[in-house]
C-alpha cells in the first residue's frame, strides 16, 4: 500500500450525503472514491495542458 496522508476539506452537505450513499451502494470507502475522483481530475487537466 502506498504512503497515505490525511486530507481534510469542507464540502456541500448534499454532496457529502450523496457520496456516502454512493459509497454504500458500490461498496467502496469514501477514501477510495476521493482518490478516484482526484485521479480523474488530474487526468482531465493534464490532458488539457498537453494541447
Amino acid at each position: 500500500m502506498a504512503d497515505q496522508k490525511m486530507f481534510s476539506t469542507r464540502i456541500d452537505a448534499k454532496l457529502q450525503k450523496d457520496i456516502k450513499l454512493l459509497s454504500v451502494k458500490i461498496e467502496k470507502s469514501i477514501s477510495q472514491l476521493t482518490e478516484e475522483a482526484f485521479r480523474d481530475l488530474l487526468k482531465k487537466y493534464d490532458k488539457n495542458n498537453k494541447a
